[in-house]
């Protein structure tokens, strides 16, 4: 069978790019292997606007963030499933000076798309908030699981659940062989799997494992709050707290020195206690040296692309990304030289 394009990996870029393509009228075959452990289903999923420790505007967020929610609310009315989530974040102030700053900032063109309002006092009893915080909007989180499990079923006979193996690719004169099918093209979507290939082995992924608990709390408004920590509602009283960062102890899975830390940050961001930890998990990030995605074609094979290197926040980058990656392959157009892999090119 002759089909335009193998995909390498159904995470998140997999599974949007495979979305983007076969919307353009293009044939998709995507192999993946389920892992219990994938990162794309162990994110958190959150796309925050106002992120780290200073508290700053995400890189390109005017052109991430109009695209967030009305993407994923596509595929929720395409897949008839449920699991994107708009809702506030909630960013403690840690001393008045950062209020005072704020209540500036928040009224700057830059800023006032991202805030909902600044409060000058504690929002709640059971929040460690003395000072106050910023409430963002245009914010929220994704049920990455709910989303990849409507995902497989939406690619139905396009998606094979299967390892695929390198080693088995041929290169015909115009297009490449595997098993007994031929591909124009092969893009690599396989997150720290393409550490390993022998196309993209080049490129400068720096992977970072993160950990995240869920646990039982009283306090459960309709926002997430988070400084130092993240907690997001389940329902119930039951939350997800994370994350934890790490470049080492990559093999190690759950550590207790993270469990111990991230209840010590939820400590510091609730007035109350926790009641139970219910599950303990990890997640290796694709992230990047640059801390930038890898677009792009392969300097000297022909039809070999990479849509990779999302690295913690592929919630927000993808679906904006996606469409420049579809743009690049079916029509030609430039990709940004800050997201584009030949940036790596005399490294090879």
């Amino acid at each position: 069978m002759k089909i335009d394009f193998l995909l390498v990996g159904q995470g998140l870029a997999g599974s949007i790019l495979a979305y983007r393509l076969i919307k353009k009228g293009k044939s998709v075959r995507v192999f993946d292997t389920p892992q219990k452990n994938l990162s794309s289903r162990v994110a958190a999923g959150l796309y925050n606007p106002i992120t780290g420790r200073k508290m700053l505007k995400t890189w390109r967020a005017d052109d991430l963030f109009p695209e967030i929610e009305k993407f994923y609310s596509e595929i929720e009315n395409e897949t008839q499933s449920s699991f994107i989530e708009s809702t506030p974040i909630y960013r403690p102030f840690l001393t008045i000076e950062e209020q005072n700053e704020w209540m500036g900032k928040s009224a700057e063109p830059n800023f006032k798309p991202y805030v909902d309002r600044v409060l000058k006092s504690s929002m709640d009893p059971a929040v460690n908030d003395p000072f106050g915080g910023i409430l963002l909007k245009n914010c929220g989180w994704l049920a990455t699981d709910k989303f990849l499990d409507a995902m497989v079923d939406w690619l139905g006979e396009s998606l094979i659940q299967e390892r695929f193996d390198e080693t088995l690719l041929v290169k015909g004169e115009n297009e490449w062989l595997y098993g007994n099918d031929e591909f124009s093209s092969i893009i690599f979507c396989n997150g720290l799997g393409a550490m390993n290939s022998k196309f993209f082995g080049f490129l400068p992924f720096a992977p970072s494992k993160g950990e995240i608990l869920e646990v039982n709390q009283e306090y459960d408004p309709d926002i997430i709050i988070n400084r130092g920590v993240f907690r997001v509602s389940l329902g119930k009283g039951r939350f997800r707290v994370g994350s934890t960062y790490t470049k080492h102890d990559l093999d190690q899975g759950i550590t207790e020195k993270s469990k111990i830390e991230l209840i010590r940050r939820l400590a510091d961001l609730m007035n109350e206690p926790l009641v139970e930890i219910i599950s303990h998990k990890y997640g290796i990030r694709p992230a990047t040296r640059d801390r930038k995605p890898f677009l792009g074609k392969h300097p000297h094979e022909e039809g070999v692309y990479s849509f990779n290197g999302f690295g913690a926040k592929g919630v927000s980058l993808i679906p904006f990304f996606s469409k420049i990656m579809v743009d690049f392959i079916t029509e030609n157009r430039p990709l940004d030289r800050e997201i584009d892999i030949e940036r790596y090119f005399n490294y090879i």
